[in-house]
């Protein structure tokens, strides 16, 4: 960034040049892997392809925003985790007709989903969005810069827009489940959905369309050790947290991982984040024990 800003405007002034002449090329990506806890392959592209994305993301979020459905909480605007997690639990409410029938919740996650996007289905989506010819095959250079292996697949994590051109992709699915399932009770946070319902048989009826309408009409499938049907009152995992039906809890894993980590070196900025993470479920017993590692 340092070297980029150094000719800033010289290198802008290129940048758009190329653009201008169509002669724009995407340049290679650096390739690291992180562990938090999951291990994730990171490609970081040059500053110059970086300014692209950020000008792409700019231009196309507001639009794309618009026709995503509602209760699509990933990387939006306004939208995040907490806000799924609420409306989680307001569905519940609803479903359970507060507390006095049973929840079933239908549970799902799409396996290796950034890197398992087709790019040739990912543009022709995008197609149906957008006319102007010189931006799609703008956004074709962008998509086509990164492949997962040999074949035209996969989206780099660490781009800005992988995060939309992933939502635009899923978008597909979310709209499959409001208008073709007719599901009430969707929410859907990157690659993990849950459906919520007080038929367990009709949850068990769209399973297995949901995973046909995955395979055939996306070339993705779900993760065959991630997808449950169960009832609330026995516990749902969902982003972090187990749900039941007038509580949350922090995941075993979760919880562990993280008085480990406090065990290690607690920091006073550590102890403060983790206490606001557990400010938004119930932990106070937990909290108490990360107080206790205060320095």
């Amino acid at each position: 960034m340092q070297e980029f800003g150094l000719r800033l405007t010289d290198n802008v002034f290129d940048l758009h040049d190329d653009l201008a002449h169509h002669t724009y090329r995407h340049g290679p990506y650096q390739a690291f892997r992180v562990s938090d806890p999951k291990a994730r392959d990171i490609h970081k592209a040059t500053v110059r392809d970086r300014l692209l994305h950020r000008a792409l993301y700019r231009a196309l979020y507001p639009f794309f925003d618009r026709n995503f459905i509602a209760d699509s909480y990933s990387c939006r605007q306004g939208k995040g985790s907490h806000a799924a997690l609420h409306r989680f639990r307001r569905f519940s409410y609803a479903v359970s007709r507060n507390g006095t029938r049973t929840c079933w919740v239908l549970k799902g996650d799409i396996r290796k989903c950034f890197a398992s996007i087709d790019h040739g289905l990912l543009l022709n989506i995008l197609r149906g969005y957008i006319r102007d010819g010189q931006l799609l095959n703008l956004l074709g250079e962008v998509v086509g810069s990164f492949a997962s292996g040999t074949e035209s697949v996969g989206l780099p994590l660490g781009n800005i827009t992988s995060q939309l051109l992933a939502n635009i992709y899923l978008n597909e699915l979310d709209r499959f489940a409001k208008h073709a399932l007719r599901a009430k009770c969707y929410v859907r946070y990157g690659d993990d959905f849950v459906l919520l319902s007080d038929d367990r048989g009709w949850l068990e009826a769209q399973l297995p369309r949901i995973g046909e309408f995955l395979e055939r009409q996306l070339r993705l499938a779900l993760h065959p050790g991630k997808v449950s049907i169960r009832a609330l009152a026995s516990g749902v995992d969902f982003l972090g947290w187990v749900h039941f039906m007038d509580h949350r809890v922090l995941r075993t894993a979760t919880k562990r991982r993280m008085l480990k980590r406090l065990r290690r070196g607690a920091t006073n900025a550590s102890i403060t984040s983790y206490l606001g993470l557990l400010s938004h479920g119930n932990g106070y017993k937990l909290g108490e024990e990360v107080r206790r590692c205060e320095v």
